[in-house]
């Protein structure tokens, strides 16, 4: 039964969706940092909210565990890039709060709009300064979206409510998507010069570190006002107050930090600026929602290999996982075949990794396919190898991959192959599947097979000539090796040939040796699956 750790307490609705799925839960709060070190060793998976930290020590610590999911959107307090080295999928749950988080900005921006927290905090100090907290009306103004994703398009709904104008920022916002929205899509210079009130809403990145620095916020308008419930580090706080402090920034909500918790914060005490300590997510209903979606998909992980709403590897949902796993076990194989040849052949570091679907797979979700292919291939020799961390390592090695894909059969109806280019030579397998779904071999450098890729085979490659399947058989029997399957292959009368002979017992060095010694034998190399 898979074991599952919470360090930051899930509710009883998640707990029994564990159970009833089978999956051991050990539920805890406040779990400290040293605690989680002691603990995690005998997890297979983690889930944790804002507070527990997955750190590199954790992740060398958790020797068992495949995933960690986090009951929310944010993945600050998790190393992905760690958890990615070492083959750990990470997970988040980027919908179950997508209202709440939409909702705060909504209520931010009205309270920036009309002074709110200032006229509140006058009103109890027993003041009467009706006069002082003047307000502006959201009615008929322009609300800039930067990002207009799954939480953009929720505050876009909203605003149109309101009856304000809405127009959006975002690359990766299609045209026909900004008009199901009602939203005008427009680059960002634009959307700074005719925003009346912006908001932002897309991940810390690269490319969105620092998005509202100095020069950007001159480039506003004068009086515009700024809400952020997305991520600290995606406005530049010392300019913003300068912005402030110019008059040229007329007001601004922030629930997010550079920093957090943040307890000094340069913008802190300003009556202009409206702040809430991260609370986007924080309503009833929103940690409910993702603690009962990170356990569906915890669940499915360890039960079935679907994986949902991963950051660090393709996504496989529960109706793929099926139709996927015969051919998960077919570019499994076929990955570590060629791994396996080119450790063997002496060619050279891989340089280069090709992978193609034809026909009925090019219909699938390739990716995880993909991922499995570059595990097996690049796996020879090295530990700890597995589907998230495949891509990266290739990254790593400066191995280009790429995959094509294409729905015309050809002989077959449904082909995968993986070809390696290495320092001084090609080499390439293919694969399809059998009509009882089982994994099939059918060619093997250009030389045309079929073969059932057993534990233990032997791969042989020799000049086509009369007597060598007996010289072979003979020492094989000598050596008490029992051949269980033979199988033969060649590019014409001959020519260039190749034997894959599945064994029932094991093949040592020496064996092999022997084998490269027989006449017409090129090369020899035993493999294992």
């Amino acid at each position: 039964m898979p074991k599952v750790l919470i360090a930051d307490g899930l509710s009883s609705a998640a707990l029994q969706i564990f159970a009833g799925r089978g999956v051991a839960v050990d539920n805890r709060k406040n779990t400290s940092a040293d605690e989680l070190l002691q603990l995690i060793p005998d997890y297979d998976a983690l889930v944790v909210r804002s507070a527990s930290r997955v750190t590199p020590a954790v992740l060398d610590a958790a020797r068992k565990m495949k995933v960690v999911g986090r009951a929310g959107i944010g993945v600050d307090n998790i190393d992905v890039a760690a958890a990615t080295a070492r083959g750990v999928v990470v997970m988040n749950t980027p919908f179950g709060n997508n209202i709440t988080t939409a909702e705060h900005t909504v209520s931010l921006m009205m309270a920036l709009a009309r002074q709110i927290p200032e006229a509140n905090a006058s009103t109890h100090a027993g003041k009467w300064e009706k006069s002082k907290f003047m307000g502006v009306e959201l009615y008929g103004k322009t609300l800039g979206l930067i990002g207009c994703g799954n939480i953009g398009g929720i505050v876009a709904d909203r605003a149109q409510g309101l009856k304000m104008k809405v127009i959006a920022y975002d690359p990766f916002l299609s045209a026909e998507r900004a008009e199901q929205l009602g939203v005008e899509k427009i680059d960002l210079d634009q959307l700074l010069a005719r925003a009346d009130f912006i908001s932002l809403h897309v991940p810390l990145t690269e490319q969105t570190k620092n998005i509202l620095d100095a020069a950007a916020l001159a480039k506003c308008q004068k009086g515009v006002r700024i809400i952020n419930c997305a991520r600290g580090g995606l406005v530049v706080e010392a300019d913003l107050k300068a912005a402030l402090d110019a008059g040229h920034v007329a007001g601004t909500a922030l629930d997010v930090f550079a920093e957090e918790p943040a307890k000094n914060n340069i913008l802190f005490g300003d009556p202009r600026v409206v702040c809430t300590p991260h609370l986007g997510a924080a309503t009833v209903e929103a940690q409910e929602n993702v603690a009962l979606q990170i356990a569906e998909q915890i669940s499915d992980f360890l039960l079935v290999g679907a994986v949902s709403n991963a950051l660090n590897m393709p996504n496989v949902s529960a109706e793929d996982a099926p139709r996927l796993k015969p051919y998960m076990k077919l570019a499994d194989h076929l990955g570590s075949l060629a791994g396996q040849m080119a450790a063997a052949n002496g060619q050279g570091a891989i340089r280069e990794i090709s992978l193609g679907y034809i026909g009925h797979v090019a219909a699938l979700n390739i990716k995880p396919l993909s991922s499995i292919m570059l595990k097996g291939a690049l796996g020879q020799g090295m530990e700890s190898i597995n589907m998230v961390n495949a891509p990266h390592m290739a990254k790593e090695r400066n191995i280009k991959v790429t995959d094509t894909r294409t729905d015309k059969t050809t002989d077959y109806q449904t082909l995968v192959s993986v070809t390696l280019q290495q320092a001084s030579g090609t080499l390439s397998v293919q694969g399809t599947l059998a009509s009882n779904g089982d994994a099939r071999l059918v060619g093997l450098n250009g030389i045309r097979c079929e073969a059932e890729l057993t534990p233990r085979m032997l791969l042989i490659s020799n000049h086509d000539k009369p007597g060598f399947i007996g010289r072979l058989g003979t020492l094989l029997g000598n050596a008490g090796i029992n051949i269980a399957n033979f199988t033969l292959g060649r590019d014409h009368e001959g020519g260039k040939a190749l034997a894959l002979v599945a064994v029932d017992q094991p093949v040592d060095d020496a064996l092999v040796t022997d084998i490269r010694k027989l006449d017409g034998v090129v090369s020899a190399t035993a493999l294992m699956f």
